[in-house]
């Protein structure tokens, strides 16, 4: 993998809790599920995934009714797939690289031929085999939340309102071959762990490796833990950043702290929420964002944003997972709740459709979590905010008898 993400993930009880104050319609407050461990890892060596008979699959008919973006999500994951790069992850349990490649353009030509629903749902069903998520309980349950590009005002130089910096990849970072960081190279040669965001922030220690500056210290944490803005500058064009690496250390939900303090009730968070009290409380950014070790680091990156898989994510149709466990730029199938909108609105309801893994993140682990990529903006901000339950994950592969492999 050429990096670790594009997008790191706001995560549990954060990412799925960010909402706008746009009119929003039909909508309940975030309920942050309680009881189950939904990053619960597999054994040692587990695959996600398993085959289930076609008794057990979902109705594919309802991804029919919206195909928007779709294509274009295919061809990327078939971009990254003609990488000879992209061999080395596979085989995947009984799937071949062949076979993966072979599903996605076999996919495309069902998409082009069929002429409903049901026409889509029987093709499946004659040419494909799916399999399905074990969950985090082995009974295939999946909690499901939403990530985000933000556009926030900033800067390439600061001033007396620009001041909280964005930093680039420190020279004395070392990565592993899979883009892992492994930790920070000393003076004698030696490679130790790199420093948390606390020891980064009071010390200074990346003066003079500063890519962009924010106006809001609670923004700039923001992209740091999102992993990619847009930055709209002075003369109105946008600044684009993407992921460059990070520190090396756990992502730690700040969210999660909040609540248990009583400052935010469990039902009441989200990002407007979160800003109004850092706005009124402006001692406290640091006390809670510090808390959270991680560090992310930026590079300048036009045309994206872009996933784990180097290749752009497509609004809906990109899902980040864990990839260790789950198999890249193959095509999912998702069926959960998720909120959409309508007339300006936004309403949640019951959702299926297809999507294809092209990215990765530090809070998404194990066979129970999935994230959506929402977009970019204002409007993805609100979607992803309001994004978080469970549902059902499924992955589909040609079968080898169908004539394409």
């Amino acid at each position: 993998m050429p990096r670790w993400s594009a997008h790191v993930l706001l995560g549990f009880l954060f990412g799925a809790l960010f909402s706008c104050n746009e009119p929003t319609a039909n909508l309940e407050p975030f309920k942050a599920p309680v009881g189950k461990d939904y990053s619960r890892p597999l054994p040692p060596g587990a695959l996600a995934l398993r085959k289930i008979g076609p008794e057990q699959y979902p109705d594919f008919s309802k991804g029919y009714h919206n195909l928007a973006g779709l294509e274009q999500a295919i061809q990327h994951s078939l971009n990254y797939l003609s990488k000879p790069s992209s061999q080395k992850y596979f085989p995947y349990g009984d799937i071949s690289h062949a076979r993966a490649v072979a599903s996605l353009n076999h996919f495309l030509q069902v998409l082009h031929s069929v002429r409903s629903g049901a026409e889509l749902d029987a093709a499946i069903r004659r040419d494909f085999d799916v399999y399905q998520s074990v969950g985090c309980d082995d009974q295939g349950t999946v909690y499901y939340t939403g990530y985000y590009t933000p556009i926030f005002e900033g800067r390439r130089q600061p001033d007396a309102r620009f001041r909280y910096p964005l930093y680039g990849l420190p020279p004395d970072l070392v990565k592993g071959d899979e883009g892992v960081t492994l930790g920070r190279r000393t003076p004698d040669g030696r490679i130790v762990p790199y420093y948390t965001r606390r020891q980064i922030t009071e010390g200074g220690l990346l003066d003079g490796t500063e890519v962009a500056w924010l106006k809001d210290p609670f923004e700039a944490y923001v992209v740091t833990v999102q992993g990619s803005a847009k930055l709209r500058l002075a003369d109105g064009s946008l600044y684009e950043l993407g992921y460059a690496g990070n520190n090396g250390h756990e992502y730690t939900p700040i969210a999660l702290q909040m609540v248990n303090d009583g400052v935010i009730g469990r039902n009441e968070l989200s990002l407007q929420t979160m800003l109004r009290y850092f706005s009124a409380n402006p001692d406290k950014v640091n006390y809670y964002c510090l808390q959270n070790d991680r560090f992310v680091f930026f590079k300048e990156l036009p045309g994206g944003p872009f996933g784990s898989l180097n290749v752009p994510v497509t609004p809906y149709r990109s899902i980040a997972t864990d990839k260790e466990v789950f198999p890249r730029a193959c095509l999912a199938f998702l069926n959960t709740t998720l909120p959409t909108t309508y007339g300006g609105s936004l309403q949640i309801g019951p959702y299926s459709g297809f999507a294809l893994d092209q990215d990765t993140g530090g809070a998404i682990r194990a066979a129970g979590r999935c994230d959506v990529y929402m977009g970019i903006g204002p409007q993805a901000e609100a979607t992803a905010g309001r994004t978080g339950a469970e549902g059902a994950l499924y992955y589909i592969f040609v079968k080898d008898g169908s004539g394409t492999l």
